[in-house]
């Protein structure tokens, strides 16, 4: 009887999901942003999750807010008021990134793959901004596996190449 090959991960486009760059001076501004979406300031190299919102360190004057599209405006406005009067930008950029979540046991080896990435270094809490292939991303842990972000211009290319990797009978570990 044949062996049955099962793929290594799921790939998941997610819809639906807000995002919005916040660029400021963060040892001067951080508690403001933090008060104005409701979430802790992450840690460098970090991301800080509550419920459906999540906000990111990105660089050193960078964070990323990642929230239901819905509540997009109204974070705007909060965040542009908290930063009143700070060298800033605050703005939507929903619509130029593409998302994916890579489910399973195997979510690991899928982009072991294809970034040069410590993934058993990655700690629960850990953002990673590297590449997928050729594609610039941003990384980190969700229940059961690992979201993806990157321009939404190379979807089709990132989409394409997540599902490759996560093909059946890819598994790195030796047989």
């Amino acid at each position: 009887m044949a062996e049955v090959m099962t793929a290594l991960a799921r790939v998941v486009p997610v819809e639906g999901l807000g995002m919005i760059t916040i660029r400021a001076d963060l040892d001067r501004a951080g508690d403001a942003i933090a008060e104005a979406v409701g979430l802790a300031m992450p840690g460098q190299t970090r991301i800080v999750t509550a419920g459906e919102r999540a906000l990111g360190y990105m660089s050193p004057d960078e964070l990323l807010l990642m929230l239901p599209h819905a509540e997009v405006p109204g974070a705007l406005d909060a965040v542009t008021g908290a930063l009143q009067g700070e060298h800033s930008l605050v703005a939507d950029v929903s619509d130029m990134r593409c998302v994916f979540d890579v489910l399973g046991e195997g979510a690991e080896q899928v982009m072991a793959k294809l970034s040069p990435t410590d993934f058993a270094a990655l700690p629960p809490d850990g953002l990673r901004r590297s590449r997928a292939a050729q594609v610039p991303s941003a990384f980190w842990r969700v229940p059961g596996g690992l979201r993806v972000i990157a321009f939404r211009s190379v979807s089709e290319y990132l989409g394409g190449v997540l599902q490759g990797a996560a093909a059946p009978g890819t598994w790195l570990d030796p047989r």
